[in-house]
């Protein structure tokens, strides 16, 4: 219910309360002046009489709640102005003790789906969409506002720092073994070999010459070339029967790799070699060049990203993806939910003394006037209801008071 609503409603209760005043007002003088013709119209007289006084009793009640009757400064009168401290300080303390202290905290967290909320929330048309765009605009306005000088440097630091950090020769270690165990180094192996053939084939009349210029001049021209072509053949088969994953050569090569990736990860003096070479290379300014060069490729990719609509869309595309798995998977969606439960309990129980001071210092900082208008809006309509009550009730109980009086005889 929003203010306009609550100040229609109030005026409107005040109106018939006052309404009801006159009523009893009215009755009371018509009866007063019909009495002497019509005796039983003294019942009704007491009922109005009765009803007035109940009704200007609790107007008093309900208005020294907020002012001082007619602007006279009754004692006791005008509370909640005068209050203003001690209600804020009792307003905070009830939010702390009764809202936020860790056990009624711990019960209604427990109560509340946080995660399926967010994935609801995701799932309306336009919030997702919405959420990205502010998204993509803040990560463009942090990349603009950056100085480019200074983060690249950081960045190249920070790269600096860690590969100085891994140890090299343990690194070389697993990248090797994780080449060679799924195959591409046999597969490089096997084009090695092929080119090796094809380059021999390529270039037979090169090493019939290179033979030839070798040979003794006894030795015919024609003897030279069969012994090349011989040597050509010769490595040719060599080639093909490395082919072979059984062939010596290749079962020693792969024993090599092995023991190469073995002392790479325990070997102290490869260690040492590994952490040397690491140290050459990072010392070469072309290295520290080309690692400018590419925080500053990065910078550009992501400005040119950043500025256009295909972050937005990403971000949107990620939000939506994000809220379809929350809602159909539970164990994700429960895993969330904890974590924000717990996260939320930490955070906010540990600081409700915190909060609660907050709340204090928000209620003293309102005027008399706002403080006034804003609990009379809250409660203002049910103690209209207080002041319509008085004035039927007191009738009631004046008229029954009359009427026992009347039946017992005793003067009145």
């Amino acid at each position: 219910m929003n203010t306009d609503t609550r100040q229609r409603d109030l005026k409107r209760m005040r109106f018939f309360a006052t309404a009801l005043l006159v009523l009893m007002f009215a009755i009371f003088v018509a009866t007063s002046f019909a009495e002497a013709e019509w005796p039983w119209l003294a019942y009704p007289r007491a009922f109005a009489e009765a009803g007035m006084i109940g009704a200007c009793a609790d107007w008093f009640a309900v208005v020294a709640l907020f002012r001082h009757p007619f602007g006279i400064p009754i004692p006791h009168t005008a509370i909640v102005p005068r209050s203003k401290e001690r209600i804020g300080i009792a307003i905070g303390r009830f939010t702390a003790n009764n809202f936020l202290s860790p056990r009624v905290l711990a019960e209604r967290i427990r109560e509340v789906d946080i995660a399926g909320w967010i994935s609801r929330w995701l799932a309306r048309p336009g919030n997702a969409q919405s959420l990205a765009q502010r998204t993509a605009s803040v990560l463009q306005q942090a990349v603009n506002s950056l100085p480019r000088e200074d983060v690249n440097a950081f960045l190249t630091q920070a790269a600096r720092y860690g590969i100085e950090a891994m140890p090299a020769a343990p690194l070389a270690s697993r990248l090797l073994a994780l080449v060679w165990a799924h195959g591409e180094m046999q597969t490089l192996i096997e084009h090695g070999i092929s080119y090796a053939s094809a380059t021999l084939q390529r270039h037979r009349e090169t090493i019939r010459q290179k033979v030839s210029q070798r040979s003794s001049r006894l030795i015919p021209k024609w003897v030279d070339g069969i012994m090349a072509d011989r040597i050509v053949a010769g490595l040719t088969q060599a080639l093909e029967e490395m082919r072979e994953p059984s062939h010596p050569w290749r079962i020693e090569l792969s024993s090599a790799v092995e023991k190469l990736v073995a002392d790479l990860a325990t070997n102290p003096e490869m260690l040492a070699r590994g952490e040397e070479l690491k140290a050459r290379i990072l010392e070469n300014p072309v290295v520290v060049k080309q690692i400018d060069a590419m925080w500053g490729e990065i910078e550009d990719k992501l400005n040119s990203v950043t500025s256009s609509s295909r972050l937005s869309e990403m971000l949107e595309q990620a939000l939506l993806t994000a809220g379809e798995r929350l809602a159909t998977d539970e164990r994700i969606g429960e895993g969330i939910n904890r974590w924000l439960r717990v996260a939320l309990l930490r955070t906010v129980a540990p600081r409700r003394t915190e909060i609660a001071a907050f709340i204090r210092k928000v209620v003293e900082d309102w005027d008399a006037e706002t403080l006034v208008r804003r609990i009379e809006l809250q409660v203002g309509r049910d103690l209209q209801y207080i002041r319509i009550n008085g004035t039927l009730v007191g009738g009631l109980v004046g008229l029954i008071i009359f009427s026992v009086a009347r039946w017992l005889k005793v003067p009145g």
